[in-house]
């Protein structure tokens, strides 16, 4: 079977954030999916395969980190969907069937793939014990982001603030389910961004994320209701760096960016 790593939320290799995809005729037992996972070493590698047509969706999707599955995965999401288009696997408009409901990917003319995420519920919490020291910051304000993401979200105090971050890493992974997702309000809007993140997710095996289109799910409801604005910017400021296309219409987020595909072969297991 073909096996593919696309840099996903960007519009050139090398940058963004790398995911494995697989396309199947159906799936493998999930030893093995968590086996071919943790040896392509990417913060997700995607598995999907179609589905009798007729149905709520048209491709069955899931997402393994090297060290366990996931609810929800942004940037592997557009990854597929890329895919799917570019090898002409499926044409238009793609909606998958993954443990977090039904996800669309809608593909435009200009090469951007707009994806339909659930939008994380926020609930407001108390900087747990030990987040600042780990972070090596002062904590404004935590969120929880609801079982699909499960992450703890963090408001620090400026730009610099979140690029300038060295975690303890050991420290920080006693600290919530999956990981942290710092953030802070950009220092220069017509840079074209209007906030910024970083992503630490040791409990699954990921350091920290490239960018993460799962997190976005529940910084775009947060800065949208700060800025008073549905659609907005984010800039996931990590070495790879890369920007997402946010608008907040409810219940639902929609997150947008481009991919690149830049390794494809044979897997020979």
């Amino acid at each position: 079977m073909r096996i593919r790593i696309v840099d996903a939320f960007t519009d050139r290799p090398f940058a963004g954030n790398p995911a494995g995809v697989l396309l199947l005729d159906a799936f493998p037992d999930d030893s093995w999916m968590q086996d071919v996972a943790r040896e392509v070493n990417q913060a997700e590698t995607a598995f999907a395969h179609p589905l009798p047509t007729g149905g709520e969706a048209d491709w069955a999707l899931r997402w393994f980190t090297p060290a366990t599955e996931v609810a929800l995965c942004g940037h592997a999401t557009l990854a597929t969907a890329h895919v799917l288009h570019t090898t002409g696997a499926h044409r238009g408009r793609v909606r998958f069937a993954a443990r977090s409901g039904v996800l669309v990917a809608e593909p435009g003319e200009d090469g951007n793939v707009t994806l339909d995420l659930p939008t994380a519920p926020l609930t407001a919490v108390a900087v747990p014990e030990g987040v600042a020291e780990a972070l090596g910051a002062p904590v404004r304000t935590a969120f929880d982001t609801g079982p699909n993401v499960g992450d703890l979200l963090v408001e620090l105090a400026d730009e610099k603030t979140v690029r300038s971050l060295r975690p303890d890493l050991k420290a920080l992974a006693a600290c919530s389910e999956r990981g942290i997702i710092a953030t802070a309000r950009a220092e220069a809007p017509g840079l074209g961004h209007d906030f910024v993140s970083r992503c630490f997710f040791p409990n699954v095996g990921i350091d920290e994320d490239h960018v993460t289109g799962s997190a976005h799910t529940a910084l775009a409801p947060y800065w949208s209701q700060r800025l008073g604005r549905a659609a907005l910017t984010g800039l996931q400021a990590s070495p790879r760096s890369g920007r997402v296309r946010t608008e907040v219409r409810g219940a639902r987020t929609l997150l947008g960016g481009r991919a690149v595909t830049v390794v494809e072969g044979d897997l020979l297991v």
